[in-house]
């Protein structure tokens, strides 16, 4: 079923000039412009959505805008790598949620809940079916609006407006900032878990890349919020990518819950 996946490259990619568009970031980017990563996931079929496209965004906010602007001083300044604002909780917390990968923490996440909780075998596998296609498809679809929107990282719009020397705690990622990737997943796993369990479900959440460093939250909303300000704190993205990201989540997670792997009713 997945087979070609992969089996045809993305068309060539250009490099835009205009305000906004995204631009090779360093310091991952050093040689000639080059395309962002995994411009595949967009067309990708999905495992339960109707189309990459079913839940896009509604795009970044106009670069004249007072929201736009509001969250550009926002990463400015809690983003930068030498930030006078950002605490030394909110920079663990941006190492935290970067040093791994959102499939591996929120599976971390859904294990000790299926094992503490008395469900069954089918109902765990159910969930957790549910929970990774949620994943995959959150995946897909944000893919598909960075692609679609093309939009610049924090870095590339400082840099081009006010500070040329400004750089980011975190090394941004090599694709384009809207929307943030790991907010929509997260917001999707959770979604689901919360689905499940209820929203005000007490869970751990940890880290590879901090190993003897945990997270407790006593809901799952708790939790895609500190994923949305980790991005920030990384200085990767802006407040409005990771809020429009965690809505889109939330949708991929319903559309998921409500039409895959439905109870079969028996009729007499």
């Amino acid at each position: 079923m997945r087979a070609t996946d992969f089996a045809t490259p993305p068309p060539p990619y250009v490099v835009g000039s205009a305000p906004g568009d995204w631009q090779p970031t360093p310091p991952l980017f050093l040689g000639p412009p080059a395309a962002p990563l995994f411009r595949q996931f967009a067309t990708m079929t999905p495992f339960a959505l109707t189309s990459p496209a079913q839940f896009a965004p509604p795009g970044p906010p106009p670069l004249t805008s007072a929201r736009y602007a509001r969250d550009l001083a926002q990463v400015q300044a809690l983003g930068s790598a030498a930030s006078t604002t950002r605490t030394t909780e909110q920079t663990q917390t941006a190492i935290f949620w970067q040093d791994d990968t959102p499939a591996a923490m929120w599976n971390r996440v859904a294990d000790p809940l299926a094992q503490a909780r008395d469900a069954t075998l089918i109902q765990n596998a159910r969930l957790l079916a549910q929970m990774n296609i949620a994943l995959a498809d959150a995946t897909i679809a944000i893919w598909n609006a960075k692609n679609t929107d093309n939009f610049w990282r924090p870095v590339t719009a400082i840099r081009a407006t006010s500070d040329p020397a400004w750089t980011p705690l975190l090394p941004t990622p090599v694709f384009q900032e809207y929307p943030s990737a790991h907010s929509g997943v997260s917001s999707a796993a959770a979604s689901v878990l919360a689905s499940f369990y209820g929203n005000h479900t007490a869970f751990t959440v940890t880290s590879a890349g901090l190993p003897g460093v945990q997270r407790d939250f006593t809901s799952f909303s708790a939790a895609v919020l500190q994923v949305e300000d980790a991005r920030i704190y990384a200085g990767f993205h802006f407040r409005f990518s990771c809020i429009d990201a965690a809505t889109l989540g939330r949708h991929v997670a319903r559309y998921v819950t409500h039409t895959l792997m439905q109870p079969l009713r028996r009729t007499r």
